[in-house]
């Protein structure tokens, strides 16, 4: 197949099968999705992955707890939840893996081989502290630098035998088993090298700030496999041993171009990806033994590494602002959000209104506050007033395009070089930015209706020109508006061109769409109900 458009591959991580999923995976899952569809507008041709970790310890105990006769019909159980949801939330996904595939088999297999031939994992003993929760293990020098942080915040010492995770803060255990290793320890120097010559690799600047001073401050070689259960993929020269649930996980973004299959032309197209999609607290396994993972195996390193903060919530027992996630028990649904938002405005909130390089408080209150502001008074009252007026005023369709549309005029001016900004805020992640960007031109739009005054142009014969070109100025702020906000409301964008008489379908040349002068006029346009009804009632 030849390929004639630049690829760009964007992934999340794949998700845990041992909860359904929450607030935070769905905000991943959004993130990520935005960033395809905005690609996609500018005529790339995207690929968008994501999926589900369905290997490790923690799924086996999951099955086993929820009365499953074996992890594969749990994973199986779980698979409808993620797969529905990322359906609702109009997730426009082109694959979705899952680690029990024969695909990722395969691709891990042929992964771990290399890296023996190529001589970077060795079998030895393992002895260190291990987090059962996270699946992480730990030296003795991260959990005793964490004990003293603990120490330091005046909190209560840990118990010796059971010190407390570094990133969660539960109890660990001690493991002793025989283990392979990956010589992580050979690789300090080359990422440190490979950081340096590519600053742009990890997103936002702190976490490439937090991740390199992690590196220059020692790494040792890596236990790989575990041989005390058996739910994951045999070693392909050792089946005793079943990988360590992270490298397996993390090789799904090869498996998923058909790294490992008899045809590996879509991996040659594809990698490297452009960018991985993370939360904050995966990426050491993502800005340090992926890229060594890939160093160790001849491949090339991903483009960029994306790392988005935690949705917080305060916990009313204790007082304290806790990372949302389901195995603290403070998980949201995303269907409570969805029941007071509706799906366009869910995105719309979470993509808007975050920083998405720190971490978020999550407010009910802010949610109806937002929706409001930006969606029913600015967004939804442009939309309904002019397409009202334009009915009214023009026998139910939108004015010619005038022969002056390309006089100076306030609307045209706000949108002048709005693809620009827009983009150069979509490219960093900034979507907040953008957002601010396509709201601005809509906010000039309103104003301008306060300002030209329609409702007394039609009441005089003679401004009937100037009638026109007021209501067409209109209109093209929102056909153009409409095309900006789509990666973060497709389906409200598609009903705003649906009613324009314009194709619903998103364009593939964004920078063009957002031209001015690209309205005709002429067509029939249909006012509709509202699209965003005003939020009255308390959560």
């Amino acid at each position: 197949m030849e390929h004639t458009k630049p690829s760009y591959y964007i992934t999340t991580p794949i998700y845990y099968v041992n909860a359904r999923p929450h607030l935070g995976t769905a905000y991943c899952t959004i993130m990520a999705d935005v960033e395809a569809r905005f690609q996609r507008a500018c005529g790339r041709d995207v690929k968008f992955l994501t999926g589900m970790d369905e290997h490790g310890e923690k799924v086996a105990e999951a099955a086993e707890k929820n009365g499953f006769a074996s992890p594969q019909a749990w994973c199986d159980s779980m698979e409808p939840a993620f797969r529905d949801l990322w359906q609702t939330l109009n997730i426009s996904n082109d694959d979705f893996i899952r680690t029990t595939q024969p695909r990722h088999i395969a691709g891990v297999q042929k992964f771990l081989q290399v890296l023996l031939d190529r001589g970077y994992i060795y079998k030895d003993a393992y002895d260190g502290w291990y987090c059962r929760p996270d699946e992480t293990y730990f030296t003795e020098t991260q959990v005793r630098h964490h004990e003293e942080a603990r120490r330091a915040a005046g909190e209560e010492p840990a118990d010796p035998e059971h010190p407390l995770c570094p990133d969660c803060d539960r109890p660990l255990e001690r493991i002793q088993e025989e283990s392979w290793f990956f010589k992580l320890s050979a690789f300090e120097q080359p990422l440190l090298d490979f950081y340096e010559a590519n600053p742009g690799f990890i997103q936002p600047e702190t976490r490439k700030n937090e991740v390199v001073s992690f590196v220059k401050g020692g790494l040792k070689d890596l236990s790989i496999s575990r041989s005390t259960f058996d739910w994951g993929v045999p070693f392909p020269f050792d089946e005793k041993h079943v990988a360590y649930v992270w490298v397996d996980a993390l090789i799904n973004y090869l498996t998923a171009l058909g790294y490992g299959s008899d045809d590996e032309s879509e991996f040659s197209y594809r990698w490297p990806a452009q960018v991985h999609v993370v939360g904050k607290d995966i990426i050491r396994f993502h800005c340090v033994i992926w890229p060594a993972l890939l160093m160790a195996a001849g491949l090339p390193l991903p483009e960029k590494v994306f790392v988005h903060g935690f949705l917080t919530v305060r916990n009313e027992e204790t007082g304290k602002v806790e990372k949302m996630s389901k195995s603290r028990g403070n998980a949201i649904a995303p269907e409570e959000v969805l029941e007071l938002l509706g799906v366009d405005a869910y995105r719309y909130y979470f993509m808007s209104d975050v920083v998405h390089g720190t971490d978020a408080p999550i407010s009910w209150g802010r949610m109806r506050q937002v929706y409001n502001a930006d969606l029913a008074n600015s967004w939804g009252n442009l939309v309904s007033r002019t397409l009202n007026m334009s009915a009214k005023y023009f026998d139910g369709c939108a004015p010619e395009r005038p022969a002056s549309w390309s006089e100076p005029s306030a609307l045209r001016d706000a949108c002048d070089g709005i693809f620009e900004r827009y983009a150069a805020c979509m490219q960093t992640m900034d979507y907040s930015g953008a957002a601010a960007e396509v709201l601005a031109i809509v906010s000039a739009a309103n104003h301008y209706i306060e300002d030209m005054a329609p409702w007394a142009l039609a009441k005089d014969p003679e401004k009937a020109d100037e009638l026109a070109l007021v209501i067409w100025n209109l209109l093209e702020v929102i056909r153009i508006a409409a095309e900006l906000y789509d990666p973060f409301m497709p389906s409200i964008s598609a009903e705003v061109r649906r009613r324009l008489s314009l194709d619903p379908a998103p364009t593939r040349d964004l920078e063009a769409a957002c031209r001015w002068g690209g309205l005709a006029g002429g067509a029939p346009v249909e006012k509709g109900d509202p699209l965003f009804p005003r939020l009255v009632d308390e959560k």
